[in-house]
């Protein structure tokens, strides 16, 4: 076999893989923020309605953190207040709304790492609890909240 031949080959090769990367890459940019949104909606949404209905397993931890409302009154209104930032989400013209409801309810999510650590860790201050790890996760979704914000305007508006 020649060296030429070869060489050709993995040309063709990789010009053919760069051309399914960019493929690739392109439709990922396309899906990605309307993927993301529907995502954190449907998390926030479900989340929120567990709460509505009683049947949150975070209902305990939410009511623990909170003193200055009752939790039977509390986290009902937090569950629906999830909701809205889901359906929110959902809707391009609100998501604005949405991500401002988002930031404002976030830090709360926090509070027990402050007010409960005992819950939150096994050895503080790195050895996560289970409820421990469900609050951490909230990071990630305040950097999809920050990714979703980056695209409320659009090209010609930035």
């Amino acid at each position: 076999m020649e060296n030429g031949t070869v060489s050709d080959r993995l040309e063709t090769y990789k010009a053919r893989f760069d051309e399914l990367d960019r493929t690739i890459a392109r439709a990922m940019e396309r899906w990605s923020i309307p993927m993301l949104r529907v995502s954190v909606a449907v998390v926030f949404i479900w989340f929120g309605a567990l709460k509505v209905l009683d049947v949150s397993p975070a209902a305990e931890l939410v009511a623990s953190t909170v003193y200055v409302v009752p939790p039977e009154v509390f986290v009902p209104v937090l569950g629906v207040w999830e909701m809205l930032i889901g359906l929110f989400l959902l809707y391009r013209p609100l998501i604005r709304a949405g991500i401002f409801l988002l930031f404002l309810q976030l830090p709360g999510t926090f509070l027990p790492i402050v007010l409960l650590p005992e819950v939150v860790f096994t050895t503080v201050p790195y050895a996560l609890t289970v409820e421990g790890q469900y609050i951490v996760k909230n990071l990630v979704i305040i950097g999809a909240a920050l990714a979703i914000g980056s695209t409320v305007r659009s090209n010609a508006q930035r």
